[in-house]
């Protein structure tokens, strides 16, 4: 398993995780979702509390 923590606007906005299985997670922090809950990474994926997961790299990650 790796993670990373991923920062918008010099924000901790939240933490990727890459699996052992392959899965990508990603989860917006309970700070980040309180203070900024229309401050979104990217349309496909508001704030939110719940995580988000799938199979591929979420697209607004890649470089």
């Amino acid at each position: 398993m790796r993670q990373a923590a991923i920062y918008y606007k010099d924000l901790l906005t939240g933490t990727l995780t890459e699996t052992d299985e392959g899965e990508y997670t990603f989860q917006y922090t309970n700070e980040y979702a309180e203070a900024h809950p229309n401050e979104f990474l990217t349309f496909a994926m508001p704030v939110s509390t719940k995580p988000y997961t799938d199979k591929r790299l979420f697209p607004f990650l890649k470089d």
